[in-house]
């Protein structure tokens, strides 16, 4: 009875089975451990009523017997969440790397569409929307990412390149209004390919302004060769060149204060374009009032770029000397050495023409000739002679403060030493505030 009664609590209260009471007996606080060599105590060693069960031996037995489960059942679970672990991140790594091939495909694919596309729009031309209005059927190919023309299409468009339609009149031939599908109009230069010059610029001005975009360049539009002449298509632009304006019927009568400063600060953009932000850097090399067209707001972009070189440094060794007369710069025309601030110079003289409205070389008589930056350099630098060789059609319209500053950006850039010439970075810095905000500068107009 006394057994019975004792043996249930004892598995209750410490979840011992009863076997382990018979095979590890309780031992007494100070009693060593039974070796398997000694006989297992007898079955009548278990206590009786009269023989009370000591909590410390319980206990051991008790700890001992879970500890033992405790740390088997761990390693089981520390292996389990091990190779789950393990597998987790292969099937992630798996996934990964599919992701990345898939991505991989994907980004050749499109490169490749890209490509494919850029054709017509890369390398600066944003043809798009102006190549929208030809007529695609008459398009015979590409090369690089300007459009080839069919001959008769331009044949079409300019009336078999009529008198009438003539425009303009450039070194290797002369330039012609165009008309294509009754409504869009462009302009055409005719060039006569007599010998390897007219040849070189022609494959000169398609490699410039095929990599090159900006609001004040001239967009080429396409180009076509019919046997021993090239055709080069442009954006037309309806003001004309800066000379016919200036130099023409109207004399500059269109042309007011704010607009030439415009003009000016439009032509400083397209050169710091080319100087500071094109790689490799891009010498124009035939910088004049010419080469300088006005759209239909009068803001002006560069064209022209059969001369343009590109790099740094250039000397009489390696270029042929080029340009015209009374822009090209001294160091360029007596020791044939080139360089950014050759450019600076030439905008000097238009800066000059703009201001004073005169032509950048003047006859004085049959055997005599005078530059503009001779005749006017004594006069740029006295205040009370300034005002006496403006242009009389903007004489007294401009504030005399911003005259006096034009006149020494001009007088800066025609200095005879090109160190002495500013980068046309700091040219266009000093233009900005002298031009109103609403035609692109800082000025701020207030009425009087």
């Amino acid at each position: 009875m006394n057994l019975l009664f004792i043996i249930p609590i004892f598995g209750f209260c410490y979840f011992a089975p009863i076997h382990a009471l018979i095979t590890h007996p309780p031992l007494s606080p100070m009693a060593d451990p039974v070796l398997p060599t000694q006989k297992k105590p007898p079955f009548s060693q278990i206590p009786t009523q009269n023989q009370a069960v000591s909590p410390v031996c319980l206990q051991c037995i008790g700890s001992s017997e879970i500890r033992v489960v405790h740390h088997e059942d761990l390693n089981k679970r520390i292996l389990v969440a091990l190779i789950v672990a393990s597998s987790l991140l292969v099937a992630i790594l798996i996934l990964l790397s599919c992701l990345w091939i898939y991505r991989l495909k994907r980004s050749k694919k499109s490169n490749i569409e890209n490509a494919q596309q850029s054709q017509d729009t890369s390398k600066g031309l944003s043809l798009g929307p102006i190549l929208d209005k030809f007529n695609p059927l008459r398009m015979t190919g590409k090369k690089g990412s300007v459009t080839v023309i069919e001959y008769e299409w331009l044949v079409s468009a300019t009336n078999n390149f009529h008198e009438d339609n003539v425009i303009g009149h450039g070194a290797f031939g002369s330039v012609y209004k165009a008309c294509f599908n009754d409504h869009f109009l462009a302009a055409v230069k005719r060039i006569h390919v007599a010998g390897p010059d007219a040849h070189r610029a022609f494959e000169n001005e398609i490699s410039c302004l095929s990599r090159i975009q900006h609001q004040n360049i001239v967009n080429l539009l396409g180009y076509c060769i019919h046997g021993d002449t090239r055709f080069l298509v442009y954006e037309m632009m309806p003001n004309g060149s800066l000379e016919s304006q200036l130099h023409g019927p109207s004399h500059g009568a269109s042309l007011s204060w704010q607009q030439r400063m415009k003009v000016a600060l439009d032509i400083a953009r397209g050169l710091e374009y080319l100087h500071e932000r094109c790689t490799p850097p891009v010498i124009h090399r035939d910088l004049k009032s010419s080469n300088i067209l006005l759209g239909s707001n009068f803001n002006a972009k560069l064209s022209d770029f059969g001369l343009a070189i590109t790099g740094g440094i250039h000397g009489k060794n390696n270029i042929k000397l080029s340009g015209s007369l009374g822009y090209v710069a001294p160091e360029y025309l007596l020791d044939g050495k080139l360089t950014d601030k050759s450019d600076v110079y030439a905008f000097g003289v238009v800066l000059l023409e703009l201001l004073i409205g005169r032509k950048p070389v003047e006859k004085m008589s049959p055997s005599q000739c005078q530059s503009i930056v001779t005749w006017a350099m004594p006069q740029l630098t006295d205040r009370s002679k300034l005002p006496n060789i403006v242009d009389p059609v903007i004489r007294d319209t401009m504030d005399l403060k911003h005259l006096y500053q034009v006149a020494a950006v001009a007088v800066l850039c025609v200095q005879p030493e090109p160190s002495y010439r500013p980068l046309i970075t700091d040219v266009l810095h000093s233009l900005i505030p002298l031009v109103p905000t609403e035609l692109g500068g800082s000025l701020r107009v207030t009425e009087s």
